[in-house]
C-alpha cells in the first residue's frame, strides 16, 4: 500500500449516511430540519434566560451555556453536510477535517463538563439549601464554565495535534458524515498505538470524572430527598432535577450506545446512524426537555414570545 505524508494530502472523502444519489435530497431535508430546530430551540432558551430576571440563577446560567454549546456542536458538523450534498462534492480538506475533529471533541467535552457543573448546582440546592447563595456565587459559576472550556479545549488540541504525527494512505474515504477522530485514525498507514492509548486514557479520565461527579451528586440528592417527610416535598425537590437527569441520560446513553455499536456492529452505516444519536439528536432535543418539563422556562418563553422583555446579563460578579 502506498504511503502519503499528511502534508501533501489534498483531503478526505466523507461518504455520509449513504452514497446513493436518490437519497441525497431526503438526507439534505433531514439534516436541514434538524439543524433549524436545534438552532431555534437553543437560541430561544438563551434569549428566554437572558430576558427574564427570575431566571438569572446559576442553574439557568449553566443551561444557557449548554444551549450555546449545543448550537456550536451542531454548527461544527451539519453545515458541512448540507454544503457537500448541495454541491454534490463530499470532499473535505485535511485542514478542514482536522479542525472539525478539534471542535467536535472540544464542544463534546465542554458539554460533559457543563452537565457535571449542573449536577453540582442541583446537589448544593437540595442538600445545602441555606448555603446555596453563598456557595453558588456568580463568580464561581463563571469560573466553572471557563475552566470547563479550557480543559475541553486542551483535550481537543492534544488529540488533534497527535493526528499531525500520522502518515495517511492514498485511500482516504471516511465512512461517516463528519470527521470523527477514530474514523480519521483508521485512514492512517503509520502506527496508531500511541494515539489509541491516548484516546483510552484521556477518555477514561475526561468522561469518567464528570460522570462520577454526576453520580455522586445524585446519590447525595436522592439520600436527601428520601429524608423529606412528605411525598409532596419529595416530588417538588426531585422535579427540579428531572430535566437535567433526562439530558444526562440522553447524552451519556447515546455516547455509550455509539461506543458499543462501534465495537459490535460490522456495518459502517449502523455506526454512522448511531453517531447521529450523540452528535445531532441530543442537541436538538435538549431545549424541548427543559422547556416542556420546566414551568419557569415555559413561562419565560411565553413572555419572550408575547411580551417585550428587557435584556440584561444572566449573571454578574
Amino acid at each position: 500500500m502506498e504511503f502519503t505524508n499528511h502534508t501533501t494530502i489534498a483531503g478526505f472523502f466523507l461518504v455520509g449516511l449513504t452514497d446513493r444519489p436518490e437519497f441525497q435530497p431526503l438526507i439534505f431535508s433531514l439534516f436541514f430540519s434538524i439543524y433549524l430546530v436545534t438552532i431555534l430551540g437553543n437560541l430561544l432558551i438563551i434569549l428566554a434566560v437572558s430576558s427574564d430576571l427570575h431566571l438569572h440563577t446559576p442553574m439557568y446560567f449553566f443551561l444557557s451555556s449548554l444551549s450555546f454549546t449545543d448550537i456550536c456542536t451542531s454548527t461544527t458538523t451539519i453545515p458541512k453536510v448540507l454544503v457537500n450534498i448541495q454541491a454534490q462534492d463530499h470532499s473535505i480538506s485535511f485542514a478542514g477535517c482536522l479542525t472539525q475533529v478539534c471542535f467536535v471533541l472540544g464542544f463534546g467535552g465542554l458539554e460533559s463538563c457543563l452537565l457535571a457543573a449542573m449536577a453540582y448546582d442541583r446537589y448544593v440546592a437540595i442538600c445545602h439549601p441555606l448555603r446555596y447563595t453563598a456557595i453558588m456565587h456568580p463568580c464561581l459559576c463563571v469560573l466553572m464554565v471557563i475552566m470547563s472550556l479550557l480543559i475541553s479545549t486542551m483535550n481537543a488540541l492534544l488529540h488533534s495535534l497527535m493526528l499531525l504525527t500520522l502518515s495517511f494512505c492514498t485511500y482516504l474515504e471516511i465512512p461517516h458524515f463528519f470527521c470523527e477522530l477514530v474514523q480519521v485514525m483508521k485512514m492512517a498507514c503509520s502506527d496508531i498505538n500511541t494515539n489509541n492509548l491516548l484516546i483510552y486514557t484521556v477518555t477514561t479520565v475526561f468522561a469518567g470524572v464528570p460522570l462520577s461527579g454526576i453520580i455522586f451528586s445524585y446519590i447525595q440528592i436522592v439520600s436527601s430527598i428520601l429524608r423529606i417527610p412528605t411525598m409532596k416535598g419529595r416530588y417538588k425537590a426531585f422535579s427540579t432535577c428531572g430535566s437535567h437527569l433526562s439530558v444526562v441520560s440522553l447524552f451519556y446513553g447515546t455516547a455509550f450506545g455509539v461506543y458499543m455499536s462501534s465495537e459490535v456492529a460490522g456495518s459502517s452505516t449502523k455506526n454512522v446512524v448511531a453517531s447521529m444519536m450523540y452528535i445531532v439528536i441530543p442537541q436538538m432535543l435538549n431545549p424541548f426537555i427543559y422547556s416542556l418539563r420546566n414551568r419557569e422556562m415555559k413561562g419565560a418563553l411565553g413572555r419572550l414570545l408575547l411580551g417585550r422583555p428587557s435584556f440584561s446579563p444572566i449573571l454578574s460578579c
